[in-house]
């Protein structure tokens, strides 16, 4: 089979689409065959070396953490899947490989893929609706009838934001880029304001809950926004902000942190039709490392970019 993978840390000239031979999952593990991967932002900065701490100096590395595909085998103490199943998740980030024809991932990283959605979409769902689900359900207990305010409300992140707030009963406004607005209304966000135009900090209403899905704004900022008693989700944790968030209740750093409820939450969302992210352009494997390049380098697509595996 084959994947893409890289020898170092670096930039997007380490890159090798290479054979791979798959390992056999352990216990609590999954071997999927790729059908999708989506790609997004954290694959290049886990082989730029962001993380090297976590990942550690082990090569060749593999690429790509958000996919859809069906079940090849399963690992020791496995009992919400088996060879069959249709599924989407994530793999680890200290392993990754979604950039290729098949991945060994955490049963607890995984959900099953309800029939009434596409491989296609599932494979959007994760990295983009688990960090989302952390921001308003884990961190900020978001309720019905509370207020929201997302920054960066139509990227992949901000998109799941929106749709899981109003599913929760809640009432989104946000900021986005001029040609994105039409997007914003769309979603349903009163108001929308254009981040080009409008200095953020002199917004005159007040929210529950302001999350950074850009990764924009200043912290004094997102202060500003909030009601008595709300919070500040931030999307660029850094251990300064860790820290502050230590003597401050209303700054919560956020970091993607899968498990299984979250993720079954979300394939019951896509089933219901309450959760979707549009896709953006299609390239197949061979592909996989000019699309990473280019959006890598700032390339702005209408949605997701996926790789098929077939």
């Amino acid at each position: 089979m084959k994947r893409v993978q890289y020898h170092s840390y670096g930039g997007p000239e380490t890159m090798k689409l290479e054979d791979f031979q798959l390992r056999t999952p352990g216990k609590g593990e999954v071997a999927v065959k790729v059908k999708f991967t989506a790609i997004n932002p954290i694959d290049w900065k886990v082989r730029d070396g962001y993380l090297k701490m976590m990942t550690g100096k082990t090569f060749p590395r593999a690429m790509g953490g958000d996919f859809s595909g069906t079940v090849i085998s399963v690992g020791a103490g496995v009992t919400r899947f088996k060879p069959g199943d249709a599924v989407f998740g994530m793999a680890q980030i200290r392993d990754a490989g979604a950039l290729g024809e098949a991945v060994v991932a955490p049963e607890t990283f995984l959900a099953k893929k309800p029939e009434a959605i596409s491989f296609e979409d599932a494979a959007c769902l994760a990295t983009p609706g688990v960090t989302a689900w952390n921001g308003l359900v884990d961190k900020a207990g978001l309720k019905a009838d509370q207020r929201v305010f997302i920054n960066g409300c139509t990227g992949a992140v901000g998109e799941s934001a929106v749709q899981i707030a109003r599913m929760l009963g809640a009432s989104v406004s946000g900021s986005c880029s001029a040609g994105a607005m039409q997007r914003a209304l769309d979603l349903g966000l009163q108001p929308v304001f254009d981040y080009g135009k409008t200095d953020l900090s002199t917004i005159k209403d007040r929210f529950d809950v302001v999350y950074d899905t850009a990764a924009t704004m200043t912290v004094a900022t997102g202060f500003n926004l909030l009601r008595k008693g709300g919070v500040f989700l931030d999307i660029n944790p850094t251990p300064a902000k860790f820290l502050r968030s230590l003597l401050s209740r209303r700054l919560k750093p956020i970091v993607c942190s899968p498990r299984a409820d979250i993720l079954d939450g979300l394939a019951s969302a896509a089933a219901q039709g309450k959760l979707r992210l549009p896709i953006g352009e299609v390239v197949p494997l061979n592909d996989a490392i000019q699309l990473v390049t280019v959006l890598e380098r700032g390339r702005r697509l209408p949605g997701k970019g996926l790789v098929a595996m077939t």
